[in-house]
């Protein structure tokens, strides 16, 4: 089986603003957060010491911003909502934790198209998706707007 046939044919073209995808859930789990502190080295207390941790404003260890911003982006690709359509990241804007990740905490993504916009070539379009990340209790941890070159089916003609 092909790339193609495993995520579905989709292409700039079949994308509407408003149209929205939520992920099924995933567990974040302590061995996640320290093996993300391992490969990144980012083994600040507040992530791998737990005592450390308890004597902080969140009472205890939380995952670090980038591996919820890790795995919202995995969950929403897992999802294979955007089949073969992407082709690059251009950008990432106005990334917001608004909630700490617990060990245990359950998250999933609720992803909606904000804008479709041209690119630079007539064979692509930009994609713009604002990104809500929500833990178990259905409380927004994370947001941010992601911007992302995608193929179109049908390369428009040249206006030139």
């Amino acid at each position: 089986m092909t790339w193609q046939e495993t995520v579905g044919d989709r292409a700039f073209e079949d994308f509407a603003p408003g149209e929205t995808i939520e992920t099924a859930g995933r567990t974040v789990e302590l061995s996640d957060i320290l093996q993300f502190a391992g490969l990144t080295g980012d083994s600040y207390p507040l992530h791998v010491n737990e005592e450390y941790a308890r004597s902080t404003p969140f009472g205890g260890r939380i995952a670090h911003g980038p591996l919820t911003f890790s795995f919202a982006v995995g969950q929403v690709a897992l999802s294979g909502w955007y089949g073969n359509a992407i082709l690059a990241l251009l950008e990432c804007q106005s990334m917001r934790a608004t909630a700490p990740v617990r060990p245990g905490d359950t998250i999933r993504v609720r992803a909606t198209v904000a804008e479709l916009a041209e690119a630079k070539s007539p064979k692509n379009g930009t994609l713009h998706v604002d990104y809500v990340v929500l833990n178990q209790r259905d409380e927004t941890v994370m947001t941010f707007h992601w911007i992302m070159l995608a193929r179109r089916r049908s390369p428009l003609e040249d206006q030139s």
